[in-house]
This record gives structure tokens, C-alpha cells and sequence, in this order.
């Protein structure tokens, strides 16, 4: 296992969510970047897409093992905001 991998096998399930939400925002201001030109070092993409494989196939193993990834509302919504699982509740008038 090299450092990159163990430095996200040690994070707790929380951490993982929010630390993908936190890469996949870091890719969008890369790719942004690299689209206006103003991108100095364009290996950096490359790396935060590695970091989210790594992130996501830790969280399939974990998955795979049993854990159960969702275990709060809030958790499910920071991988997927817009796909959220909680459901408004309707107001009696």
C-alpha cells in the first residue's frame, strides 16, 4: 500500500465523503483553470482524478465488506447534493 492509498484507508467514512466532495470540487477549478489557460502545472488534474478513484474504491471495498456508507441522511448528501434522500414533508393547514 503506498502513502496515497493509506493516508484514505485511515480516514473514517465522513471523512471520505467529504474529503471526495472537497476533490471533485478541486477538479472543477483545475479543469476551469486549464480551460482559461491559466493552469501551470497540468499533472495536477491527473493526480486529483487518481485521488477520486482512490477515494471511490475505498468506499466499494468498504461497501463490499459490509459497512454501510449511508448511514446518515447528511452523509448521502454531501457525495450527492442534488439526489438527496430526504423527502420534504408535507404541512397539515
Amino acid at each position: 500500500m503506498n502513502k496515497h492509498t493509506q493516508r484514505f484507508h485511515e480516514m473514517k467514512l465522513d471523512e471520505l465523503l467529504i474529503e471526495l466532495k472537497d476533490l471533485k470540487e478541486r477538479l472543477f477549478r483545475l479543469r476551469f483553470s486549464h480551460a482559461t489557460g491559466q493552469l501551470a502545472n497540468p499533472i495536477e488534474m491527473a493526480s486529483c482524478k487518481r485521488d477520486i478513484a482512490r477515494v471511490k474504491t475505498i468506499l466499494k471495498e468498504r461497501e463490499a465488506n459490509g459497512e454501510n456508507l449511508h448511514t446518515t441522511v447528511a452523509a448521502a448528501a454531501l457525495v450527492n447534493p442534488k439526489k438527496s434522500t430526504v423527502k420534504k414533508e408535507k404541512v397539515a393547514k
